[in-house]
């Protein structure tokens, strides 16, 4: 009650306060659309919303706090009007087709899982497992080498591996915020450095709109021919951008060097000591996104445990989402376009992710009534239970992209891209660029709506301020590389410490772990990793000073040793229950 009666009255108060700020800067700002549209103003919901929520680990209400004081601004601080708006934002994140496939997605994968657990098949798979990770580092290596295996997507490859490592990680007592940070770390920096992902069209998509567009307007013909080139050649860019990402490159390999060297430090030495010692694998007080303790979800008792029961349905959905991708992406190609990288990258991964986890569903039921482990209402009544257990997830999922329905109504990424147009020094280019994808990644809770905002302004930007795309003899192709690749490193590391974010909510939802805790825990690991991809990637290779490769080396050195001076074996410290 306490917590709840500190939210209300500092949202009473912020209101207040945020209101009399809006009015004086309306006063004194220029007209624009609404006021305050993409001006500081529209920083404030967000920040109201996240801190919040790390304040009071009350996800729901932050969250909505966010969304009406955002709506108060939008119909000019009329508090019943104001809510009115809130719910129409809310229902508008739902309208949205692909929104409604996430969902859809995670409902149906949840109730595979229930079907798995209560037909005996996730105990059968950990039973099975249980004879390669017999360790916790060996346990955490299995969760950290699955990534490879469902690297096409990062939404996938989030939920399927939480949900299938769970019971592995919680048998040997791994704390459900390091499987959430494993899980988180390797999805979107995996998906955003591989060649052949559901990222891929997107990123290419937006590197040759943006050249395209500045060689329209530039009146310099060989300079605009050159634009013309790059934008004709955008993969080969982002091929020559990838070793320029630093902090995606350096996240995958700093949870593997946690997991290898059995070092924590921060709040999650915290969360791995407690679990080490039997104290639990979640907080004592938290609230899982995911609700694993509902009796439908428990195996039967007098039945078999047979690990193909699990196993099958999660190959079925990554084969079956493998073959969605292939066959949407094929459908609108001619023969001549048929290459692998250009089928992924026109594929609608929305389709073939909601095919596959049907399949999963309907394999997984069929294998346990086939065998007569469940019958046929009690396979539907798991199935049912599964997705009951992902209801506050979605409620997250859903204020989540409402709140960032209100950070594009009010301007947030507007205000932060142009923060970029200062002039500045054309080495410092990829450092800002990557800060302000980073806060602007945080804001929005969004990694391809940052990419979306920023590539339009910062590519054009890079080029006035004379980097060359390389393919006419153009100067400081480091620049624009590093450029390119600052806004996606940039995406995804906003991304990760942002408790708005969907891939956060998503892993933490799969891990049945505390959306706050997860966000507790895996920050001071993002900051690091990112700091230390600041000062020996980003900068020295935009100054040309070194190439990247060395920087990449550079900062898995200064990890190693973070690691080993100021980490913690939790293992050794924690006392045996």
């Amino acid at each position: 009650m306490k917590k709840f009666g500190f939210l209300i009255g500092f949202i009473l108060l912020s209101t207040l306060l945020f209101g009399w700020f809006d009015v004086h800067a309306m006063m004194q700002a220029e007209p624009t659309e609404n006021g305050y549209y993409g001006t500081w103003i529209s920083l404030i919901p967000p920040i109201v919303a996240i801190g919040l929520a790390l304040i009071t680990r009350e996800v729901v209400l932050s969250l909505f706090a966010g969304i009406w004081i955002g709506a108060l601004f939008l119909v000019s601080l009329n508090p019943f009007a104001g809510t009115a708006e809130s719910l129409d934002l809310l229902v508008n994140a739902l309208v949205d087709a692909d929104h409604i496939a996430i969902i859809v997605f995670s409902l149906l994968l949840g109730g595979m899982v229930g079907v798995m657990s209560r037909g005996g098949g996730t105990q059968g798979a950990v039973d099975v497992l249980g004879k390669f990770a017999t360790s916790r580092k060996k346990g955490q290596l299995l969760s950290w080498a699955s990534a490879l295996f469902i690297f096409f997507d990062d939404y996938a490859n989030t939920l399927i591996r939480g949900n299938a490592l769970r019971p592995m990680t919680d048998r040997l007592k791994i704390s459900r915020e390091k499987l959430a940070y494993i899980v988180d770390s390797t999805a979107a920096p995996l998906a955003v450095s591989a060649v052949i992902t559901t990222w891929i069209g997107f990123k290419i998509t937006q590197i040759q709109n943006s050249l395209s567009g500045i060689a329209d307007q530039t009146a310099d013909p060989e300079l605009s021919a050159q634009l013309m080139a790059g934008a004709e050649n955008a993969f080969t860019i982002f091929l020559h951008s990838v070793p320029y990402l630093f902090y995606p490159i350096l996240a995958l390999a700093f949870v593997l060097m946690t997991i290898i060297m059995r070092r924590e430090f921060g709040p999650m030495y915290d969360a791995e000591k407690r679990a080490a010692s039997g104290g639990g694998v979640i907080r004592p007080g938290s609230m899982p996104a995911t609700d694993t303790s509902l009796s439908s979800l428990q195996p039967k008792e007098d039945k078999p445990k047979r690990w193909y029961n699990a196993g099958l349905p999660v190959i079925s959905v990554i084969l079956v989402a493998l073959y969605g991708l292939y066959s949407t992406g094929s459908a609108g190609l001619a023969p001549s376009e048929g290459g692998l990288t250009n089928i992924i990258g026109n594929a609608d991964p929305f389709a073939a992710l909601l095919w596959a986890s049907f399949t999963g569903c309907a394999v997984a039921i069929g294998l346990v009534v086939f065998q007569k482990i469940l019958t046929l209402n009690q396979a539907l009544e798991s199935w049912v239970g599964g997705m009951q257990s992902m209801l506050m997830a979605v409620i997250i999922l859903i204020l989540a992209w409402g709140l960032g329905g209100v950070t594009q109504e009010i301007g947030t990424g507007t205000y932060l891209a142009g923060l970029l147009e200062d002039s500045l020094p054309l080495a410092l280019l990829p450092g800002l660029v990557f800060f302000i994808a980073a806060v602007t990644a945080f804001s929005t809770g969004t990694s391809w709506g940052t990419m979306a905002i920023l590539f339009p302004v910062v590519v054009p930007l890079a080029v006035a301020m004379g980097a060359g795309v390389g393919f006419a003899g153009g100067e400081h192709y480091g620049i624009l590389l590093g450029s390119v690749s600052s806004v996606m490193a940039g995406a995804v590391f906003g991304d990760h410490c942002s408790p708005i974010s969907d891939t956060t909510v998503l892993s933490s939802m799969s891990s049945a772990c505390d959306l706050i805790d997860h966000v507790r825990t895996q920050l001071p690991y993002a900051l690091v990793v990112a700091f230390v991809a600041l000062i020996v990637g980003e900068l020295p290779a935009a100054f040309d000073w070194i190439h990247p490769f060395w920087g990449l080396l550079a900062g898995l050195v200064i990890l190693y040793f973070i690691l080993k001076f100021f980490g913690k074996d939790p293992e050794a410290a924690a006392p045996q229950a």
